[in-house]
């Protein structure tokens, strides 16, 4: 039972190509198949970090993996959604580079702040586990473009991702704010000061 959370998280990895092929195959590969692929793979996302702390099974190789997988699969639907014109062009664009860039941002973030001793402080957060969420739900219906019913699925697909970029910078900024006196120096500063006074 200890392996299964990164047993989980590199099956997310191994389906992105199945998820890519079958948005590029087009028709309900695409709408029922792609969609399918993109929602086990967030399922899987919340089971291996269930697992992991019900059975103990954190592991430092899950704890590198984990994070690369939900990027790797989010980036690469972000991208195939923009390419295939499901939302306008240019709002597309901004809320990708949005997304996309502050995944980056904060994972450079985390890097630097690990290697000073300071990883605590860009732990994730609340607001970074619910701007992930908001970003799930909104890809799997775009993905899935489709209306069901009078359910408008590529519209609410296109406000969630609005509202799940307008989550991602404000996590951005929370972090960055975390971790503003090491990157300024300030904390090194006040350190310095205090072990002068002693």
């Amino acid at each position: 039972m200890a392996r299964l959370p990164n047993f989980l998280t590199i099956l997310r990895i191994v389906l992105v190509p199945v998820f890519v092929g079958l948005f590029y195959w087009g028709g309900p590969a695409r709408y029922l198949g792609a969609t399918a692929v993109f929602t086990l793979a967030a399922l899987t996302d919340w089971a291996d970090g269930f697992l992991a702390r019900r059975y103990q099974g954190v592991s430092p190789f899950g704890t590198f993996l984990d994070p690369v997988a939900d990027k790797l699969m989010v980036a690469t639907a972000l991208v195939l959604i923009t390419a295939a014109g499901e939302m306008p062009a240019l709002l597309a664009g901004i809320l990708t580079s949005i997304i996309v860039g502050r995944e980056i941002t904060v994972s450079a973030l985390r890097e630097w702040m690990a290697e000073i001793g300071q990883r605590k402080k860009v732990a994730v957060s609340w607001l970074g586990k619910g701007k992930a969420v908001m970003q799930m739900l909104s890809i799997i219906f775009l993905l899935y473009a489709q209306p069901i019913g009078w359910f408008p699925s590529r519209d609410v697909g296109m406000v969630l991702l609005i509202v799940a970029a307008a989550m991602t910078l404000w996590s951005m900024l929370a972090y960055l704010r975390a971790a503003w006196p090491s990157l300024s120096g300030s904390a090194g500063s006040a350190l310095d000061s205090d072990q002068h006074r002693r």
